[in-house]
């Protein structure tokens, strides 16, 4: 049986973010079905340690980690931008269940208060991002309100939808895994970041942008997925003022974004896209 045609060592071992793995390939039918190899994504723990205590465990695709401790941290409001230092990642074998990872990073002394205060054990999954919060206080804490931003243009946004499919390497290659996109106000996509969970993916894309100097104030964020709060908040503490998702909103995370200023284009499709401005029109008040 053959490997797909394009497979690295890395792909065989999972070190590139996907793995291959033995299927059969059934037309629903009660026979045998046929043989093949399938491309998915890999799904490993990441134990995140902040100035030597253990702060979080999240279910990740182990690609761009540093990027993705940087943008946490910075969404769960431990640090902002030049405050994260370095990233040291370091594998953990699992035995039968494979591995893990350890990433440890030191934030500045002034921030060791927020840490020791809410630092905890929490394991997360790809599903939830706010695994282990004590109570609905801290789930909605108050967020900063953005500052008003030059409008887009609507063909910006169908640009950078039409590009962002071709940048989704490993979503088109495992069809499992999400992608955000920080694009620039004419709709250039300039960076992309892809997991298996879509908390995590703008975690990347945030802390790869952070590390990287880009000013989220001059552009938007396209996100793969439904517009959750979640989702909202990490845009908003990142200071970008339009985020736009493939799918709907909830309505928890439409108040979130008005309340903060942000704006969302959500079930962006090829054709058309809902628009929920920052401000409250008439019409959305009936």
């Amino acid at each position: 049986m053959a490997y797909h045609g394009g497979m690295t060592d890395e792909d065989r071992n999972g070190s590139s973010g996907a793995a291959l793995i033995g299927a059969e390939r059934n037309p629903y039918t009660t026979g045998a079905g046929e043989p093949c190899e399938v491309t998915i994504p890999v799904e490993s723990p990441i134990a995140i340690e902040t100035n030597g205590i253990a702060y979080a465990v999240m279910m990740a695709t182990p690609l761009d980690i540093e990027d993705f401790v940087t943008g946490f941290l910075m969404a769960e409001g431990l640090a902002q931008v030049g405050e994260v230092g370095e990233v040291a990642v370091h594998r953990v074998e699992s035995g039968e269940w494979g591995e893990g990872y350890v990433a440890r990073v030191n934030l500045p002394e002034a921030r060791l208060g927020p840490v020791l205060e809410r630092a905890r054990r929490r394991v997360g999954d790809s599903s939830c991002g706010i695994c282990g919060i004590e109570g609905v206080e801290a789930a909605l804490r108050p967020l900063p309100r953005l500052p008003t931003a030059p409008p887009v243009r609507p063909e910006a946004i169908r640009l950078a939808l039409g590009s962002l499919r071709e940048k989704q390497e490993l979503g088109r290659r495992t069809s499992a895994t999400h992608a955000a996109a920080f694009c620039t106000a004419e709709g250039t996509v300039t960076l992309v970041r892809e997991d298996v969970g879509r908390h995590n993916a703008l975690d990347k894309l945030v802390g790869a942008m952070a590390r990287s100097g880009i000013d989220p104030a001059q552009g938007f964020i396209v996100v793969t997925s439904r517009c959750s709060y979640e989702l909202v908040e990490k845009t908003v503490r990142a200071g970008c003022p339009l985020l736009v998702a493939i799918s709907a909103p909830t309505d928890l995370a439409v108040r979130r974004a008005r309340a903060s200023g942000l704006n969302l284009a959500v079930l962006a499709r090829d054709d058309t896209m809902l628009w929920i401005g920052a401000e409250e029109t008439d019409s959305s008040k009936r």
